[in-house]
């Protein structure tokens, strides 16, 4: 674990993530990470929407059930 200080950007205050930490995660400049809360308080960055995931799967089991529905719909 490293520390990270915040900063001043503007009106508002920001954190400057390491390289290290950056490649870990796989994600660069522009794109997005998700922050969740945990139980005990803290605060969990992640490249991954929880949310996202949750809504492709009921996605995926509707699908699957109305796949000859589907099929006839894109003729």
């Amino acid at each position: 674990m490293s520390a990270i200080k915040l900063t001043q950007i503007g009106n508002s205050v920001g954190v400057i993530l390491p390289k290290e930490l950056l490649s870990s995660m796989n994600v660069g400049k522009g794109d997005t990470v998700y922050a969740t809360r945990s139980a005990d308080g803290g605060v969990t960055l992640s490249p991954y929407d929880d949310e996202f995931a949750r809504q492709m799967e009921a996605a995926r089991r509707i699908m699957k059930k109305r796949r000859n529905v589907l099929r006839e719909l894109a003729k």
